[in-house]
């Protein structure tokens, strides 16, 4: 359903962007940014791209390790660990939301595990953003504060995560209730990255239905209202 296409960053760069659309989109159709896995812009996150799009949104997923995929964890591991988080927030993702929201429509922002992390340093840093969803991460303080989230926010968390744990999830929303936010926060019986449907071995069918559902309804709610 996608393509490929260039993004310009503030800082003059470019970068490569997966692009997929609502049937008969314009410039004020709802607008989604995808945040990636730790993995890269793989088959399944354009997938999940797709699926938005077909729901009435136009989706903007940014190639954040410029064309690097793997399935294996320590190479995983290795790429995210070189990833400039805040360079992946206030130029990437911000190009991305400032390219969407040219035509003054509502830009959201989503991701899951690494970029879950980096759909709140978003929420926190890029402006532009009219609400957030994370599934199952958190970035490290000093690169966001949660409890200066100041958007709509919706938070997805397995209850058997040993990396993005219960507790974090707690301190998140703890540190968002404090400074006044009301966050819609939500635990599941499952494992870290149950919405993820190429990995059989942690995928939670029933989980992640529940949490497309909650999240579409959210998104109909802040973007399309």
């Amino acid at each position: 359903m996608g393509q490929m296409i260039d993004v310009p960053r503030p800082d003059g760069a470019t970068l490569p962007a997966y692009l997929a659309e609502a049937p008969g989109a314009t410039a004020s159709t709802p607008a989604i940014v995808l945040v990636q896995e730790w993995w890269g812009l793989n088959g399944h996150i354009r997938e999940v791209a797709d699926r938005l799009a077909a729901t009435g949104h136009t989706v903007l997923s940014p190639d954040l390790y410029r064309g690097r995929q793997t399935t294996d964890a320590d190479e995983a591991g290795r790429l995210m660990n070189g990833l400039d988080f805040m360079d992946a927030t206030h130029q990437d993702l911000a190009a991305c939301v400032a390219w969407l929201g040219q035509g003054g429509r509502k830009v959201g922002i989503m991701g899951f595990c690494m970029g879950g992390a980096l759909t709140v340093a978003a929420a926190v840093h890029v402006p532009g953003l009219s609400a957030a969803v994370c599934f199952y991460g958190i970035p490290p303080k000093e690169v966001a504060d949660p409890s200066r989230i100041r958007i709509p926010f919706q938070g997805h968390f397995a209850m058997a995560d040993t990396w993005c744990t219960p507790a974090a999830a707690a301190s998140l929303q703890q540190a968002m209730q404090g400074e006044g936010q009301s966050p819609e926060v939500f635990h599941y019986p499952a494992q870290h990255a149950f919405f993820n449907h190429s990995r059989p071995e942690v995928h939670d069918a029933d989980c992640a239905a529940q949490a497309w559902s909650r999240m579409s309804a959210f998104w109909q709610r802040h973007l399309s209202a």
